[in-house]
């Protein structure tokens, strides 16, 4: 709402016009606001372009920097850019970043969900203040790296109740900092019945399905076989994330569930199926001391791999079925659909490939970060694991007094760091975590 209050106070902004076909302009307030960016919009005009938006940048203006995503690497870039120099444009479904390393204690209440977000316009104050500084809460459909042009479309949370919207936006330099998607492997049945833990949104709803269904156990007439299958939590994947789940699981089950749902206590209990060896990129004493713990905690561990997965069960591929109330998918990730289908050159894996400076070869003002990029085999450099740290880390190079572009382009790369975040979570009782 920030975003569009700024629009209507700055009617003389910069905007332009693509050529496109018309349409008919919704009467809804997100179009009212968008029509700020076309040339050809007056109060008495009912048409506007389909695919207005904002045009190249002007001899006399600041370059625009785009940057897709909202994660460790894109806010991270954000928070050191000198907003002197660029104009700062972000487009990203959620307008806020997640420092995910906590998500799993959110889910059982150990943390409320706003200690692990941050808003973007906090992170980079440009966007909410500066006149040619943005943040639209929209998808990125498409890049032309050919005419230095991004396509978005707006972000609807597939409620159908306002239909997208489509416009452009010109850049002079482009950061693709898209992230990843988790991995699913094609088994069938996951994406519609497993959730996932990557988004405050997914811990909303575990903690919620979580809830429910110890609600619901304790309800008189239900079977001890239904009972025992709602009060089932299976984790599959046994890498940090799932590791950390299931910790922070068997602790609530042991500190709240047994002191405030006595009726169901004996029935709830957690299932962590790997397919090979918890934590197996992890050195071995800390995996031997992870098995151990979680032994304690009563978590139990099954080594297999699941084969299909059903609303109420998943099938294993030595044929074991596996009832469950609430299943959680953190198997990792691999490449979004969208990196996939952009004509750029590819790293090993699938990743957008990068050279050692972060560009992307054979396109112009064109950089990957984060978990969507790679270096390319041409660098002799291994792909680095999709982890915060990497994405964090991974713009300190750009520190070396080497590295000199056009338009003062070293620049970008200022020290910085998420200290607003991390100063809110040393508040009070929220100073330790596991940052994996």
């Amino acid at each position: 709402m920030s975003l569009f209050k700024h629009l209507l106070r700055n009617p003389t902004a910069k905007s332009y016009s693509y050529s496109s076909p018309s349409i008919i302009m919704p009467s809804n307030l997100i179009l009212t606001c968008l029509s700020h960016f076309t040339t050809d919009a007056s109060p008495s005009t009912v048409q506007l372009t389909q695919y207005s938006g904002l045009g190249p940048t002007k001899a006399n203006e600041k370059p625009r920097v785009v940057v897709l995503g909202s994660g460790w690497a894109g806010c991270r870039l954000m928070k050191g850019i000198d907003t002197s120099l660029y104009d700062v444009v972000c487009v990203s479904p959620r307008n806020h970043m997640v420092f995910t390393p906590l998500l799993a204690s959110t889910c059982v209440g150990t943390l409320e969900f706003r200690s692990v977000a941050e808003p973007i316009a906090r992170i980079q104050p440009a966007i909410s203040r500066e006149p040619g500084s943005y943040f639209f809460l929209s998808h990125c459909a498409g890049i032309d790296t050919d005419n230095h042009v991004v396509h978005c479309e707006t972000v609807t949370d597939e409620l159908r109740t306002l239909e997208p919207w489509k416009f452009k936006i010109s850049y002079d330099k482009l950061v693709i900092a898209l992230g990843a998607e988790a991995s699913t492997f094609g088994i069938h049945g996951v994406k519609e019945n497993a959730t996932f833990l990557r988004e405050v949104h997914h811990a909303q709803e575990i903690r919620r399905k979580l809830l429910l269904n110890l609600m619901l156990s304790d309800v008189p007439g239900i079977s001890e076989e239904e009972k025992s299958r709602l009060l089932h939590c299976v984790v599959v994947g046994g890498g940090p994330t799932g590791v950390e789940f299931s910790g922070e699981l068997s602790d609530f089950i042991m500190r709240d569930v047994r002191q405030r749902y006595s009726h169901v206590k004996d029935y709830i209990h957690v299932t962590l199926i790997e397919a090979n060896e918890i934590l197996s990129s992890f050195d071995d004493r800390l995996r031997h001391y992870a098995t151990t713990q979680l032994s304690k905690s009563g978590v139990r561990l099954v080594r297999g791999i699941v084969k299909d997965v059903d609303s109420q069960k998943l099938i294993l591929n030595d044929g074991t079925e596996v009832p469950y109330g609430l299943l959680v998918w953190s198997t990792g990730v691999g490449p979004s659909t969208l990196v996939k289908s952009l004509d750029l050159p590819k790293s090993p894996g699938g990743r957008i490939g990068i050279d050692e400076w972060l560009r992307v070869p054979s396109v112009q003002d064109v950089f990957a970060v984060g978990d969507c990029s790679g270096y390319l085999e041409s660098t002799g450099k291994t792909v680095l694991p999709a982890l915060a740290q990497v994405s964090y880390e991974q713009l300190h190079l750009f520190q070396k007094p080497s590295f000199l572009l056009a338009r003062n382009w070293c620049w970008f790369f200022d020290v910085c760091s998420l200290t607003s975040i991390l100063n809110r979570l040393q508040r009070g009782k929220e100073n330790t975590f596991l940052v994996y």
